[in-house]
Order: C-alpha cells, then sequence, then structure tokens
C-alpha cells in the first residue's frame, strides 16, 4: 500500500467549514483502509452506531464529517495516532498499518479492541501511549 501522508494544517476553528470537514472525512476513510478495519470497528472509533454503513458510506462518497465536537475530536486523535506510527516506524509502512489491529503486550489488547471497549478515553489513551513513546 502506497504511503498515507497527512495535511494537518487545517486549524480546528477551519473544521466548521463544510470543505475542511469533508477533507477530514476523506482522510480518516483513506486511514482505515490502510489500517484494514472493519466495518464495525471503523464506527466504533468515530463513536457512531454498531454497523453505521450509512454514515461510513456517505463519508467515503466525499460527505463532510458531521459537526460534531465528538466525532472532530474522535478524527484528530485518530489522525495523530497514525502521524505518532509515522515517527515511531518511519521505515515500516507494513508495521505502521497493521499496529491498530496487532497485539499489543504492553496494552495488553489490540489498540483498536481497547477503544472499542472503553470509548473515547481508549482513544485517548492509545494516543497517550503513543505520545510517551516518542517521548512527548
Amino acid at each position: 500500500m502506497a504511503a498515507f501522508a497527512l495535511d494537518l494544517s487545517t486549524t480546528p476553528a477551519d473544521l466548521k467549514t463544510r470543505e475542511a470537514r469533508e477533507r477530514l472525512a476523506s482522510m480518516v476513510m483513506r486511514l482505515f483502509d490502510h489500517w484494514r478495519l472493519s466495518t464495525a470497528e471503523q464506527s466504533a472509533l468515530l463513536g457512531l452506531s454498531a454497523y453505521n454503513r450509512t454514515g461510513l458510506s456517505r463519508y467515503r462518497k466525499g460527505e463532510p464529517l458531521a459537526d460534531s465536537r465528538d466525532l472532530i475530536d474522535r478524527a484528530g486523535h485518530l489522525l495523530g495516532i497514525h502521524a505518532s506510527l509515522r515517527v515511531l516506524f518511519p521505515q515500516d509502512l507494513e508495521l505502521v498499518n497493521s499496529w491498530m489491529t496487532t497485539l499489543n503486550h504492553r496494552l495488553g489488547v489490540r489498540p483498536v479492541d481497547l477503544i472499542i471497549e472503553r470509548g473515547f478515553e481508549g482513544l485517548l489513551a492509545v494516543r497517550r501511549y503513543l505520545d510517551f513513546e516518542r517521548g512527548i
């Protein structure tokens, strides 16, 4: 799979625009493809109801993320997780793409399962774990 680059130049204030939320939706959908997540996993990571195929399908077709603080925060943290993985493993794109769905012995579970199990707090825990590993 080709390298996945993030455009993190959008500021939170810009995310009120439809265009910015369209770009954000596109980046998150591409990220989910790279991570090879199931529909249920994708929905859970975004805080949507399980198997919310309609919402995910709309985002894949170019619809913007809803103007929801929770959804936009989740998307930002997911992109931050990806950015941290790219910094930690710059020479191993396969590890970057499989890390979320691989058992992490320090966490005791797959990172995606920690997020699904604990919701937003799990998302923050994974992000903090990677920040710690990066030394920030």
